[in-house]
C-alpha cells in the first residue's frame, strides 16, 4: 500500500482531479484546505449588506487543497500522477502543484478496506 499526497494549487480544479481519480478506482480521498509559504490570493468581500454597516469588510483567502489517498501499489500511484497531469498540466511547471507518494508499513482501518474493495469490484 502507498500514500499519495497531492497539493493542488488551483482550487477550481479540485472536482476534476477527484473525478479523474474516481474514474480509476481511487474513491477514498481526504481533502484538506492548506496554505503554503507562497502568498495566497486574498479577496476582500464587502459585507455592507450585513446589518447595514458600510465599513464591514471580510477577507477570504483562496489557497490550495491537499489530497491524501491510500492506494494499493506503485502502478496506481503512477495512474494518479497521470490523471493529475491531465487535469492541471505538467507538475514540473510553476504553480501546477506537487505530488509525492511513499510506501506504507502499516494500514489498518476503513481506508484500507475501501481501497481493497474498490479493486475487488473492478474499479481500478
Amino acid at each position: 500500500m502507498h500514500m499519495v499526497m497531492f497539493v493542488l494549487d488551483d482550487p477550481n480544479k479540485l472536482d476534476a482531479v477527484l473525478d479523474a481519480w474516481r474514474s480509476m478506482g481511487v474513491s477514498v480521498v481526504t481533502v484538506v484546505e492548506s496554505t503554503g509559504v507562497q502568498p495566497c490570493e486574498t479577496r476582500r468581500v464587502c459585507g455592507r449588506y450585513l446589518f447595514g454597516l458600510p465599513g464591514l469588510v471580510e477577507s477570504t483567502q483562496q489557497c490550495q487543497y491537499t489530497l491524501f489517498a491510500i492506494v494499493p501499489d506503485s502502478q496506481v500511484v503512477s495512474g494518479c500522477l497521470e490523471a493529475v497531469e491531465r487535469v492541471v498540466g505538467d507538475l514540473a511547471e510553476p504553480d501546477a502543484g506537487a505530488l509525492v507518494a511513499w510506501e506504507l508499513a502499516l494500514v489498518k482501518g476503513a481506508a484500507a478496506e475501501c481501497s481493497e474493495a474498490g479493486l475487488r469490484d473492478g474499479l481500478a
